[in-house]
């Protein structure tokens, strides 16, 4: 039986027993029904991971003793940061959903023309939480030890104006190059993928500007859930851990 892998954002030290945080306890208490003396695997994103047994619990509370540090390491050796134009309904969910198992390294949700969400405040402020949230329960799920960040969202032309050595792309169905005809990444990928609507000719001249390479992935044309796990997959393919 898989031994259930929990994030727990805390110094983790053998033999010193620690309260689970509350989104972590309750999922082991009330959705994994688990009981004092079960075995759980714990990490805090700071590399590697702990074997633990639980020790106590209780309606609010889960006490857990870390017993053997565990030097596993499972993320890529290329980071990618994708630049996500936000989707529509639980589209931009399942994006962050299986771009983190597939090992995103970092999302930045973009406001674009065509973004089709309307967010701000208070309202942005929680949903940028859900998908963080989100992450650290892919991560759980896949067994990786490092969490994904999650960067609030930004407008494009923002995201385009940061700084990075990185291999900037682009998706688009028109594009001349393709991911087998790329250097091979140096100094990790920056790659950018629109909202149901596209980008706007103004938007594609804006990227060419900031050197991002338009890029091409086959004769049809995919969805915008459907096009970020397709060059995340042909990156790590070609560059990262998928080609092991």
């Amino acid at each position: 039986m898989r031994i259930p892998h929990i994030y727990q954002p805390s110094d983790l030290v053998i033999g010193d027993a620690i309260d689970l945080g509350d989104d972590a306890a309750g999922h082991v208490a009330r959705v994994l029904r688990m009981g004092e003396g079960d075995k759980l695997s714990l990490f805090n994103g700071q590399g590697g991971e702990y074997l633990a047994t639980i020790s106590a619990v209780s309606k609010k509370k889960v006490q857990v003793i870390p017993e053997q540090f565990i030097d596993k390491q499972v993320e890529s050796p290329l980071s990618i940061h994708l630049g996500q134009g936000i989707s529509r309904g639980d589209k931009m969910d399942f994006t962050i959903q299986k771009s983190v198992e597939l090992g995103i390294t970092e999302i930045t949700p973009l406001f674009t023309t065509r973004c089709g969400v309307k967010l701000s405040g208070e309202r942005l402020a929680k949903k940028h939480q859900q998908w963080q949230k989100i992450a650290i329960a892919a991560a759980e799920q896949s067994g990786r030890n490092t969490i994904t960040t999650i960067h609030p969202p930004i407008s494009l032309d923002e995201w385009l104006a940061q700084s990075s050595e990185a291999l900037k792309l682009t998706l688009h169905p028109r594009a001349e190059h393709s991911i087998k005809t790329l250097p091979k990444p140096e100094h990790g990928v920056r790659f950018l993928v629109g909202p149901e609507g596209g980008f706007t000719d103004e938007e594609m001249a804006a990227t060419k500007q900031q050197g991002f390479v338009d890029i091409r992935l086959g004769p049809r044309v995919l969805r915008t859930e459907t096009a970020a796990l397709t060059v995340l997959s042909a990156l790590q393919l070609e560059f990262g851990d998928l080609a092991l």
